[in-house]
């Protein structure tokens, strides 16, 4: 064989043999395309606290309480030894008859400081002697006194649930009961004292029976219930939290003029779902109580922001549209999550190209940056992941003004939904029940690569009270 002809063949093959590596290195960038892999879908959950707080109007207390106090607490008509004198040589002594009264001025008032409640009632007595005979008949005297019933109370809830007042209660005479009978004063206190005992008596008799009926057990067990009950946070996109109460533990009393009120912890659990409500969580009974907690904590909640991936291609497209003239243009912008990765392939085509499919794909692979201060998402780490064909010189210009233009801001839908949820949180219940709940502080927990979008996951605290009463 000629020298040539072998030059010529060896030319030829090494030819062929540089076309297949193109190919293949043509066909290893487009199997290098990063593939389709959301981020599965997983619950919004954390541990939350609801307080449920029971609520008593003291003045309707205070009106349970003196509902069988009587105006009138003594009737006195007693015979008492009202002149004891020597006269000469002879000791003189004259009965009077003592006819009086003692009653109630006032209601009884009940008012709050701290974890106590006091109550007052006011009394007046009046009496009146006169000789118990003919012969003592002229012998006059009268009087007037005035005290004030105390009480203090120190309401615990046992473990059992049963309320514990820890009552104790006194009066005092602010003038004292003596009946002045010819410059001799006698004291009536032994006789109207035990009257009023027996009263204070039925006061403790009757505050423990207006605690009994405020049936804080089953007021407890009906917060409980209801904190089971989902709630809708917002429409647009549906949103719905599931609070599950696992334990529940005495918050204290606190009181003030007007209103008792005991709280409770319910610790659980707070899932929060986007789209159809999930599936209803079956009450639990009542727990025994658990150890104290001085206040109850925070509740917490996860509200969802969901940002879809077209409005990621519109900034994107926005962008590059912005710079300067190049010699490609944009065609096409893919935006699609891969293994935690958010990848944004582009199709550019030579602008002089008019063919509807021209152009090569240049897939970029970087992270997500969320500034929790301005509510707003930008692109991080962004680089080359695949790559059709040459590179293109003008992408490198491109992902500079990404890194730099592509800024989502997620304020105002963050706002809306914790409008939203603010709003749903105060709602009547059922049987004299209702609920408050505000959320105020909001920081970003993490963000989700789902198929249908990018879900930012946002911790709200605040709280959420389950009320009865005022």
């Amino acid at each position: 064989m000629p020298v040539s002809l072998r030059i010529v063949r060896s030319t030829k093959r090494a030819g062929l043999v540089a076309l297949a590596l193109t190919a293949l290195a043509q066909a290893a960038h487009a199997a290098d395309k990063p593939p389709l892999a959301p981020d599965p879908p997983a619950p919004l959950a954390t541990t939350s606290r609801v307080s449920a707080t029971i609520e008593f109007g003291l003045p309707a207390l205070a009106k349970a309480i003196e509902q069988d106090i009587p105006k009138r607490l003594a009737t006195i008509d007693e015979r008492v030894n009202c002149v004891h004198r020597r006269v000469l040589m002879f000791c003189v002594n004259a009965n009077c008859d003592v006819f009086g009264f003692v009653n109630r001025t006032s209601g009884v008032s009940l008012y709050g400081r701290g974890d106590r409640v006091y109550g007052a009632v006011s009394i007046y007595g009046a009496a009146e002697g006169q000789g118990a005979n003919r012969f003592t008949a002229r012998i006059r005297g009268q009087t007037e006194a005035r005290a004030t019933i105390e009480a203090e109370a120190r309401p615990a809830l046992r473990k059992d649930w049963s309320l514990d007042l820890n009552f104790s209660d006194s009066f005092h005479w602010s003038e004292a009961p003596y009946l002045h009978v010819r410059g001799r004063e006698v004291d009536l206190a032994p006789y109207v004292e035990p009257r009023i005992r027996t009263q204070l008596a039925r006061v403790r008799s009757r505050a423990l029976a207006a605690a009994r009926k405020l049936n804080l057990r089953d007021k407890a067990a009906a917060a409980w219930t209801h904190a089971f009950e989902p709630m809708k946070l917002a429409d647009e996109p549906p949103v719905w939290l599931q609070v599950t109460p696992q334990s529940a533990a005495f918050a204290g009393v606190r009181a003030n003029d007007k209103v008792l009120s005991g709280s409770l912890e319910l610790s659980g659990s707070a899932v929060t779902s986007i789209g159809q409500q999930g599936a209803s969580v079956t009450p639990t009974s009542l727990p025994p109580l658990g150890t104290d907690v001085t206040a109850p904590g925070t509740f917490d909640v996860i509200l969802p922001v969901r940002l879809g991936y077209d409005a990621i291609k519109d900034k994107i497209s926005q962008a590059i549209a912005a710079l300067p003239a190049q010699d490609s243009a944009l065609r096409e912008v893919q935006v699609y999550p891969s293994a935690g990765k958010l990848v944004i392939g582009l199709r550019l085509a030579k602008t002089s190209d008019s063919a509807p499919n021209a152009g090569q794909w240049s897939y970029l692979s970087g992270a997500l940056k969320v500034d929790d201060t301005s509510k707003s998402v930008a692109l991080a780490d962004l680089d080359l992941a695949a790559q059709d064909g040459e590179a293109n010189p003008g992408l490198q210009s491109i992902v500079a003004q990404l890194k730099q233009a592509v800024n989502i801001d997620y304020g105002v839908s963050y706002q809306n939904l914790l409008m939203a949820a603010n709003q749903r949180l105060t709602r009547p219940l059922k049987d004299g029940f209702r609920m408050e709940g505000k959320l105020s502080s909001v920081q970003f927990d993490k963000a989700s690569l789902l198929a249908d979008g990018i879900t930012l996951a946002l911790r709200a605290s605040g709280e959420l009270k389950i009320l009865y009463g005022m």
